[in-house]
């Protein structure tokens, strides 16, 4: 497995990690032992949702009888985990949900060897400020589905699901079986990563592409099987009433970005998209996707897909409709997910190359998907998708 797509891939996301342990893009960092460091801190919080709505959640075991699972076929049919955070009413909900859980988190920090620097306790019990059994808000929202990084589990998005559903937006973020670090299901069982073992064991790049084509387009079957399930004649989750099904967007981190892509290429029910920093694994054809619109939003460093293979340049190529390839100065792979916030708090060193303090990290990745999906959901013009804005500087938009 080449070390340029160890960054994309299985092994890669679990190198996320380090932003809680040492600062690591070098290769040495990714593929050596990890540093000893002193204890981190004792709790972590993601930042308050910015919308005017309090934020309910739930989570649904959902399965897919008309598949079997594509990496363990032997264990039936394809299951998911999904967590649904919506607009709900002040003051209604008892406790507020958990991140992961302890045995998720664990897995998560033992992929990259570093369960014994950060507690497993410390992760698991960041400070999230959805309630459960919250009583929905009334009224009819946009759709947002919400897939992770090839080996990262769903609640590493958990920031950005919980800002988008006080904005009044449904968000269902799904973790899909066999393709995290550690995914807790009914009955206490817990699904490994055997698509990352997969890809780490191709025989070469293009087998490994291969595999990682695979991915995406298998949670495109995913994301709209799950967009089914929300908005059919029976629905799974009881307060899909308030969904509003000709109002629906996919958006992804890494290969979800790509997963994304892929569901609009798959579903005509998907309105708009977003690429956060992730390899376009199925190319996007010269007819493009049906005029829709699509961000894409990346580092600017030598990390960024743009730089490493051309999926990003074609793609941008190839899409027709209304469409913004944004990228974030002193950014990282994982800067628009969870971690380098949780990192900050815990008071760990800064990855030299991706210097964007978690704070700015999640305010830019919150500001700029809500802003997209504000003015192509909600048809709400948003100036700061125009150009650049001073009060963004970190922002750059290429290709104008």
């Amino acid at each position: 497995m080449t070390m340029r797509l160890r960054r994309r891939t299985a092994v890669a996301a679990l190198s996320a990690l380090l932003l809680l342990a040492a600062p690591a893009a070098t290769a040495q960092a990714l593929s050596g032992p990890a540093p000893s460091q002193a204890a981190p801190a004792a709790t972590t919080e993601l930042p308050r949702p910015t919308g005017p709505y309090a934020v309910g959640t739930e989570v649904l075991h959902l399965t897919d009888h008309s598949r079997a699972d594509p990496w363990v076929p032997e264990a039936g049919d394809r299951e998911l985990m999904v967590s649904v955070h919506y607009p709900a009413r002040v003051g209604s909900g008892s406790a507020r949900a958990p991140y992961m859980s302890t045995e998720e988190a664990r897995l998560m920090l033992v992929g990259r060897g570093l369960d014994g620097i950060v507690p497993a306790s410390v992760v698991s019990a960041t400070s999230t400020h959805a309630r459960t059994g919250a009583v929905a808000a009334r009224g009819r929202f946009p759709l947002v589905l919400l897939s992770p990084g090839f080996g990262t589990p769903r609640a590493t998005l958990t920031s950005l699901a919980e800002d988008l559903a006080s904005r009044g937006y449904v968000v269902a973020s799904v973790d899909h079986a066999y393709e995290s670090t550690g995914t807790a299901f009914p009955g206490g069982r817990v699904l490994t990563c055997a698509a990352c073992d997969v890809a780490d064991a191709a025989p070469d790049e293009e087998a490994e592409r291969a595999v990682l084509r695979a991915v995406s387009t298998g949670r495109a079957a995913d994301l709209s099987f799950v967009l089914d399930r929300l908005t059919g004649p029976r629905p799974a989750w009881a307060d899909s009433r308030m969904i509003d099904r000709r109002r629906v967007a996919a958006v992804g981190h890494s290969i979800g970005g790509s997963a994304a892509a892929s569901t609009m290429l798959a579903d005509p029910r998907v309105d708009a998209g977003i690429n956060m920093d992730g390899t376009f694994f199925e190319p996007l054809p010269p007819s493009g996707i049906g005029g829709r619109p699509f961000l894409m939003l990346g580092t600017d460093t030598g990390h960024h897909p743009g730089s490493l293979d051309t999926s990003w340049a074609e793609g941008w190529q190839n899409l027709d409709g209304w469409k913004r390839w944004l990228t974030v100065k002193g950014s990282g792979h994982f800067t628009f997910t969870d971690l380098p916030g949780l990192a900050e708090q815990l008071g760990l060193p800064v990855d030299p190359e991706a210097p964007l303090s978690g704070t700015r990290s999640m305010q830019i990745t919150r500001g700029y998907v809500a802003a997209f999906l504000d003015q192509h959901l909600r048809g709400r013009h948003q100036h700061l998708l125009d150009g650049p804005a001073p009060g963004n500087p970190e922002v750059v938009f290429q290709h104008p």
